[in-house]
């Protein structure tokens, strides 16, 4: 591993149970994480991501392959894995009958981190006016931000996100996030797993789609976006015009139009980034085709993962 990879596996095998009902979790998973990034773990239910996060951070240990985290194996130096990494599981995981302070300084004792460490967090993650209300008193976004403070404790290189915001409405999700762009901006790099694809829009440096326990596809949100696409879509005034809006798309994207005589619409997918509305819109008032509306969709995330995840 060289300094430039927070994380860095190959060829992680997981399997579980054995025989007929033996399932397969990670077969063959290759990731690369640099420091101070985001790197977003995307896959289907069962596809494999909690298993890789639990083996790299030592939580399992893996059937084949290596993975080092901040610089240490995670089968040959466990430890000093631990003493580099924090972990935010899918549910947060504090204790309903201590404070907020009571459980923060619960953890700051188990990781010896300095008990100043419990105001910072306290302040940073918005709790300190609650600070000495019982958590079970807390709503889920609360809970889940003191969860996630308890995880920065002793100032983690690496940080385990496995579902932060599952469950949390939409204020509460964007607190989370808020926290995970400071924490970036700070070096510390995150790891992080969701089913929300907009979260992974919204934080990941870097996405790794990983289906049947491999990463199936990897690359900047842009770069996977750019995989499927755009959807340029013309709907005409009139039946008449119809012929000759095929022709302007055909013309500017090399690719031959959908046609729907009955709503009277031409529709195309192109890969060419350099089509714009603008562009799109001079061209059929150029050609003189009477139009209703024109539009271009550029993909999202769950377009993404619709097309390159069977």
């Amino acid at each position: 591993m060289t300094s430039t990879y927070a994380v860095l596996s190959e060829g992680l095998e997981k399997r579980f149970g054995s025989g007929a009902t033996a399932v397969d979790a990670l077969c063959g998973l290759d990731l690369a994480v640099a420091e101070g990034t985001v790197c977003g773990l995307l896959g289907p239910n069962g596809a494999g991501k909690t298993t890789a996060v639990r083996v790299l951070a030592t939580l399992r240990t893996p059937d084949a392959g290596t993975a080092r985290v901040a610089g240490h194996d995670v089968v040959r130096e466990p430890a000093a894995v631990r003493r580099h990494i924090g972990v935010t599981g899918q549910y947060a995981s504090v204790d309903g009958d201590l404070t907020g302070r009571e459980n923060l300084r619960l953890f700051g004792r188990l990781l010896r981190a300095p008990r100043s460490r419990t105001d910072e967090l306290l302040e940073q993650f918005g709790l300190a006016e609650a600070a000495e209300r019982p958590a079970r008193t807390y709503s889920g976004g609360m809970r889940r931000r003191l969860d996630l403070a308890t995880s920065l404790l002793t100032r983690p290189a690496v940080l385990f996100l496995d579902e932060p915001t599952t469950g949390l409405d939409p204020h509460s999700r964007n607190g989370i996030w808020e926290a995970v762009r400071r924490l970036t901006d700070e070096g510390t790099t995150v790891l992080l797993t969701t089913q929300y694809l907009e979260e992974a829009d919204q934080l990941a440096d870097d996405i790794v789609l990983i289906h049947g326990g491999r990463a199936a596809h990897r690359g900047t949100p842009a770069e996977l976006k750019a995989q499927i696409g755009s959807y340029a879509e013309v709907v005409v005034a009139q039946d008449a015009a119809l012929p000759a809006a095929a022709v302007v798309l055909d013309r500017l994207t090399g690719a031959e139009p959908v046609l729907d005589a009955e709503s009277r619409t031409a529709g195309v997918v192109t890969l060419d980034p350099a089509l714009t509305l603008p562009r799109l819109v001079r061209a059929l008032d150029a050609a003189g085709v009477p139009v209703v509306d024109a539009s271009l969709r550029r993909p999202s995330l769950d377009d993404v993962f619709l097309r390159l995840i069977p």
